[in-house]
Formats: C-alpha cells, sequence, structure tokens
C-alpha cells in the first residue's frame, strides 16, 4: 500500500534541531539532497503500489535516500538504521523535518 503525501521538502534552515544551531549548507549530506530531484521521482514510485493492500510503504525519499546511504557508506541495514538515528545530517538526507532519536523505520 502507498499513500502518497506532498511534502514540501525543508529548507535548511527551517530543519529543527534539539540544541542551537542549524545544519551546514556545505555539508556532503545537504549537498547531495538538494542535487536530487525527489519529487520527480515520487509519483513513478507511487505507481509500484496499490491503495487497497498492506501496509504503507515509506515515501520515495525515505526509502531511496536510506539505500543511498546504506550503499555509500559500506552499511549493513541494521547499522543503516543506527547511522540515520544518529546523525541528523542523514535525517535531513531522508526527508525528515527534525531530529529524533528515535529510529525512522525498522531495519528488514
Amino acid at each position: 500500500m502507498y499513500r502518497k503525501i506532498e511534502t514540501i521538502p525543508t529548507p535548511i534552515e527551517k530543519f529543527e534541531l534539539p540544541f542551537e544551531g542549524q545544519l551546514a549548507e556545505d555539508n556532503r549530506w545537504v549537498m547531495m539532497a538538494n542535487l536530487i530531484p525527489w519529487s520527480e521521482f515520487e509519483d513513478e514510485y507511487a505507481q509500484q503500489f496499490t491503495i487497497e493492500m498492506g501496509a504503507p510503504a515509506k515515501s520515495f525519499r525515505t526509502a531511496i535516500g536510506a539505500l543511498i546511504i546504506k550503499e555509500r557508506l559500506g552499511l549493513s541495514d541494521r547499522e543503516t538504521v543506527e547511522q540515520i538515528r544518529e546523525n541528523p545530517y542523514l535525517q535531513y538526507f531522508i526527508g525528515l523535518n527534525k531530529y529524533s532519536n528515535e529510529a525512522p523505520f525498522e531495519a528488514s
């Protein structure tokens, strides 16, 4: 199942951190996130799912972003989830609006 949610990418200056400060615009994950046309791929991704059956799928940005992180850093599934949980830049990269110490999804 896929429920498309229209989301506007969070500007870097609006990403909420639990401490004072902002993400650096010259960080590699921020720069890469700004290069990828996430919304252009979202419609094609959504067509792979049905509205009637199954649990809701993760957004394209979350799913592909996590895969890019995993492959780029050479991580296992579990380590990918842990790295995303610990790193606000990776959370921004997968499309989250604010930092959370919770895992954004299961490693499976």
